[in-house]
């Protein structure tokens, strides 16, 4: 199980689909060598520098943090079962709940849309508000996320960033 990084009133919580098995076996969110998290934060502007996923508590210096949707690990997020996103669904919102984030960043859109039951979910910011947060879907940085090159990421992200300053 990887801990969360979070306090509460941070200004955004990143929330991963759920960890991969490296982050798990390592502690440190988005360790694994293909994940492009920690450069795609800092070319956007979140970060003065890029922050090494050994000093991912450091993330909270800037008034963000990290959680997953899910608990378990695994090496591929579609291998996580439908049923896992419902089980998970009330311990997620008791937490954001509870640390009152003022926008939740979704790091890709299986998560929100099983949280929102929602069919169709676009890319930005969405129409409602998830436990009193704005919420945005953002490409997930997976190194297994072909569809978005690091140009493509550092412009979504990017985008998001303006909005929140």
């Amino acid at each position: 199980m990887l801990t969360d990084i979070i306090r509460k009133e941070l200004t955004v919580i990143f929330c991963g689909i759920n960890p991969g098995l490296k982050s798990a076996d390592d502690g440190h969110h988005f360790s694994g060598r293909s994940n492009r998290f920690w450069k795609v934060l800092h070319q956007s502007g979140f970060t003065p520098y890029q922050i090494e996923a050994v000093n991912d508590t450091s993330i909270l210096d800037f008034g963000y943090g990290l959680t997953t949707a899910v608990e378990r690990a695994t090496s591929r997020a579609d291998e996580l079962l439908k049923e896992e996103f419902e089980h998970s669904l009330e311990a997620f919102k008791a937490k954001m709940n509870h640390f009152q984030p003022k926008y939740i960043a979704f790091l890709g859109k299986a998560a929100y849309k099983a949280f929102s039951k929602k069919k169709e979910i676009l890319w930005g910011k969405q129409p409602e508000d998830f436990c009193g947060s704005e919420v945005w879907v953002l490409p997930n940085t997976s190194g297994l996320n072909r569809s978005f090159t690091l140009e493509n990421l550092v412009e979504a992200y990017s985008d998001f960033y303006r909005t929140i300053v």
